[in-house]
């Protein structure tokens, strides 16, 4: 599964960057020289990779006896896949942010049906036990963690490589701790996207051949929420947030600005004058700039540091 997801989104990718040229798909790389333009949209091979490695599953389980619970499976599958059709339109079409927030609320509906028929509703916290939260948990939790990953993923975006790099490191934590305590339907999911990141990244990494779009945040957000909702391990996933949380706030404190990190003349990033808008920025200020490869590579430590805290919490 690992393999067809990555070689599903390596190639896809390749493909997705020539189309995109080829229709005037594309954008300015705000943080280099020049500005120069890039195709968008490359979360649509990360999603296609996502798709095939979980089809493969599904496959595995009908024909080879892989065991896994379909239901719960098909209900992920099936809300990330119309949470990366949410996040087309934003790219076509650039949505205000109040739908962006809304819609996926209605793309949770798959993972609300699967839980009130399997009847979980409850969530084990660490050093406390399990709280049953009764029909508040499908109602109302599910559909607010699937609409606030998805944007939370999104809104700590816009340098080569950060966001996929950071979800590398999430994904590639929640499998091995998924896998250690049994959960296969997650493991799943965390092998699908980790394969379809992973062959993603290259291509995105400094300096970037293509952008990984709403479509591609949007659904590592809904990829996130999903594996963890048909899990027993909904705080590890929580956890791992934290960063994207810190980031939340940080912008919310600020009326969530459009701003972008300022190309200096030693060949740094640095943080806009003003407040800081955002963890990139608190990193920027913090270390005096870096480069956006080594921005990148510090998002994903501060990732990295939140997944040793699961693994050591977690893993068995």
């Amino acid at each position: 599964m690992l393999g067809v997801a990555l070689c599903a989104s390596a190639y896809l990718t390749g493909k997705v960057i020539s189309k995109s040229r080829a229709a005037g798909m594309i954008g300015k790389d705000m943080h280099k020289a020049g500005k120069p333009a890039v195709p968008e949209m490359g979360g649509i091979a990360i999603v296609a990779g996502f798709v095939g490695a979980t089809l493969v599953g599904l496959i595995l389980h009908t024909f080879f006896g892989f065991q896994i619970q379909v239901a719960e499976v098909m209900a992920a599958l099936l809300t990330v896949c119309i949470v990366a059709i949410i996040g087309i339109f934003d790219d076509v079409f650039d949505m205000a942010q109040l739908t962006k927030t809304l819609l996926p609320l209605a793309a949770s509906v798959p993972l609300v049906v699967v839980a009130i028929s399997l009847g979980h509703n409850a969530i084990a916290i660490p050093f406390v036990g399990s709280i049953d939260f009764g029909l508040i948990y499908p109602l109302l939790l599910i559909p607010v963690a699937v609409s606030v990953c998805s944007n939370l993923v999104n809104n700590l975006a816009g340098w080569n490589g950060a966001e996929a790099g950071m979800g590398l490191v999430m994904f590639a934590t929640l499998a091995i701790v998924a896998f250690s305590h049994g959960q296969t339907e997650m493991t799943l999911i965390c092998v699908a996207m980790f394969g379809a990141l992973l062959g993603f990244l290259p291509y995105n990494w400094f300096p970037a051949k293509v952008f990984i779009g709403d479509v591609g945040t949007l659904s590592i957000g809904a990829a996130l929420a999903a594996a963890v909702i048909i899990s027993d391990l909904k705080s590890a996933g929580a956890i791992l947030t934290i960063p994207y949380v810190v980031d939340f706030f940080l912008k919310a404190a600020n009326k969530f600005p459009k701003s972008f990190s300022e190309l200096g003349a030693d060949g740094k990033l640095h943080a806009p004058a003003g407040k800081t808008r955002g963890l990139g920025d608190l990193v920027l200020r913090v270390t005096g700039g870096l480069t956006e490869r080594n921005l990148t590579l510090v998002l994903m430590g501060i990732e990295a540091v939140f997944a040793v805290i699961v693994l050591a919490l977690y893993l068995k």
